[in-house]
Order: structure tokens, then sequence, then C-alpha cells
């Protein structure tokens, strides 16, 4: 964009994100420290981002028809999807009929909403090194693909869902049942379509941040944070720390891989890579067109973190991914199931050194909901881990007396 207007006046520059949450609220307040107004849609009513946002909006998402009658009304000048479960087919009807540019791609938006669409993308269509797969529709072909092509340990995940829910690890025969069952009820929507990977024996996996972004030559180019290394259970995210230290030609070939599949998305913004990684050898495993969960540690490592290079690219902004600090995050859980529950022990959290925290604002919590995350920067990485950890063991939720 060349000229940016003021919020709530005329000739405002107007830009709708598609989920709310946590990852969406820091957007927002990017977006706004940009002068840019701001639209926050969900699924429920005070997601955080609606709570920042200069208009909040409640629809279901999936559904085209609620879909196209919001954009048609609010007519903002950038849809940008933070979420899987939208109604992407319609999203790229609005985006070729020149009602509203969507990002990156519309056609991004719908290859990444489902596992199916980006693993057929990276393994057939561009060649890149991924799990072996299969992409199954009942409990019979579950087994049958086990047996037939991926064997023991395997990976079974939902084709949509999000912040790992519905993944399992089988071990053995034993599992496969209740594995798809865990599937079946994780999903973002009834989809009944699940693919299962067979187990890489990586060193670690990392998020490589990769930004499609304006530069110096008036051209998109692309540009890497330094690789983020995060520690997941159940596919959850928990902890994530930057950089994790890498050999050359592993990071290489990392940044070969997620430039071939963000080359092909297209478009303007930033990307989640995930990738294993053993020795030098890298496997492709999921991409996300926007901020990464395990990127939140970004708040307190980078100049400019995931949202802002998010906003900025999508703008037709210069970014900056440069490292500021080593750094860390842990997760705070909800702990409770329960509305509007209040946090003990912020202030012990705040005195470990370094630290800082964001509580997310939920209206609701869950035992095992993202709640907030702790951020600790250090010079020795193993140390802001070790302080994240604590600082998050700190804070306390509970239910309101």
């Amino acid at each position: 964009m060349k000229t940016f207007g003021t919020p709530l006046s005329p000739h405002a520059t107007k830009v709708m994100l598609l989920g709310s949450g946590e990852l969406g609220k820091e957007v927002l307040i990017a977006l706004q420290r940009l002068g840019v107004e701001t639209i926050a849609v969900d699924r429920y009513e005070n997601a955080p981002g609606q709570q920042v946002a200069h208009h909040a909006r409640t629809i279901t998402m999936s559904d085209p028809a609620q879909l196209k009658a919001l954009i048609e009304k609010e007519r903002p000048h950038l849809v940008v999807p933070e979420i899987e479960a939208i109604a992407t087919p319609m999203l790229e009807e609005l985006e070729a009929a020149g009602v509203v540019r969507v990002i990156p791609t519309a056609r991004a938006a719908r290859l990444t909403m489902d596992r199916e669409g980006i693993r057929r993308l990276a393994a057939e269509t561009l060649g890149l090194p991924t799990s072996p797969y299969v992409f199954c529709d009942s409990l019979a072909e579950l087994q049958s693909a086990i047996d037939g092509k991926i064997g023991y340990p395997c990976i079974v995940k939902p084709v949509m869902s999000s912040s790992g829910k519905g993944q399992s690890k089988i071990a053995g025969p034993a599992d496969v049942s209740a594995a798809w069952d865990h599937a079946m009820a994780g999903g973002r929507v009834s989809h009944g379509r699940v693919i299962v990977e067979g187990f890489i024996d990586f060193d670690y996996e990392i998020t490589l941040l990769t930004v499609r972004a304006v530069g110096a030559s008036g051209q998109v180019e692309t540009q890497f944070c330094e690789p983020i290394g995060h520690v997941q259970v159940s596919g959850d995210y928990v902890e994530s720390w930057q950089p994790q230290p890498m050999r050359p030609a592993g990071l290489q070939k990392s940044r070969d891989i997620a430039q071939a599949v963000t080359d092909n998305l297209g478009g303007q913004g930033l990307f989640g890579v995930e990738l294993f990684v053993k020795g030098d050898e890298v496997w492709f495993s999921e991409v996300s067109p926007r901020p990464h969960d395990t990127g939140m540690v970004t708040m307190c490592t980078q100049w400019q973190n995931e949202f802002e290079l998010h906003a900025r690219a999508i703008l037709g902004l210069p970014v900056n991914t440069a490292l500021k600090s080593p750094g860390a995050s842990a997760v705070i859980y909800g702990g409770v199931d329960a509305q509007g529950i209040v946090f003990d022990g912020v202030a012990e959290a705040l005195g470990v050194p370094n630290t800082d925290i964001r509580l997310f604002g939920k209206p609701e919590s869950f035992v095992k909901r993202r709640m907030g995350v702790a951020l600790a920067f250090d010079a020795d990485v193993e140390l802001a881990r070790s302080r994240a950890k604590q600082a998050a063991a700190l804070v306390r939720p509970r239910v309101a007396d």
C-alpha cells in the first residue's frame, strides 16, 4: 500500500482478521500501531483479538453465506485468515471477483487449511522430502494403511485441526482405534479424514519463520528469521526457544525447503514452516500462512516480532528479521474448566530475571487451554528456557472466589 488512512475515517486502511485468538490479537495490535482500522472476526464473542480491535464481529466463518455477507458489508482492503476453519472457496470467489485481497492469497489459504492440500503440494508437486503418508477415511482404511505401508510407530492427525488437536502417536495395533476416535474428536470441522504418517527419527524439529515482503528492489523478496526450536506434547506446543543451533548444511536445506513451499503459495506475509531435522537431513512437515504459536518467543527475541513482520509484509512495508537476543517461551495453561478465571502469582513470575508474560484474556478456560505465555531472554538460551518455564509455573490460574 502506498497511502495509509486514518482509522474510523472515510479514507481508513481496513484489515479484517478471520480468527481472533492470541496470535490474531498481536497482529491486530501491530496493525493498529501503523494506523490501520481493524475488524476482528471469531466464532465466539469477546475473543482476545476482539477485545482490542476497532470492530468485533461474531460469525460462523466456515459458513460461506455468512462470510460473504460480512466481507461485502465491511469492505476491508485485506482479509487475513488466522485459523483453518474458514470457507476458503468463498474467499477464492471473492478474490477472483476483485472484492477483496486475501493474505497471502486465497489459494494459499485453501491449500494450507487442511493437511492434505499442503502435503500433496510439498511431496507430490514440489518433490520435497516428507515422512511417508496415507490419507484415510475410516478406521478400516487407517489400519490397512498402517499394515500395508506405514508401519509402527506412526502419527495420526485429523486433516484439519490446529495446535496439535486430535494428534496421536501409535506404538502398536492396540492404539489404532483410540487414535482414530481422538482424531475425530479433535478435528476443527466434522471431516472424517485423517493423515497417518511414518515416524521420522529426527534429532529435533524447528519452526522456520519465512517472510515474503517487498524489499529494496520494490519486488517481493524472501527473508528468514533464526530457526526456532520447540517441544510439543501430543502435537501441542509447550515451549520454544530461538535460535535453535543448527549445522550450516541443515540450515541451508531448511531455508531451501521453506522458500520452495512459500514461493509456490505466493503472496505477501509471514509463514510458519515446520521441519524435522536429523544431522544435515531435513524433512518438510507443515506450513501455516500466518504467525505460528511457537513464534511467540519472538516477542522477546527479535527487533520485529512475528506479528509485526506479518503486519508490515501484508501492507507492503519493509521488514527486519534480525535477532535482538536469544530467548525462550513457555505456555501457561488454564488448569481448570471455568469461565472468567483469575490468575495468582503474576508478580512472582515477573520477578524472575529477564522475563515477561502475556495473558491472553480468553473468556473461558480449559485444563489444557493455552491462556498465556511466559517469555525470557538471555545470552544463554538454556538459561532463558529455564527461566521461562519457572515464570510460567509461578502463574496460577484458578476459579474466582
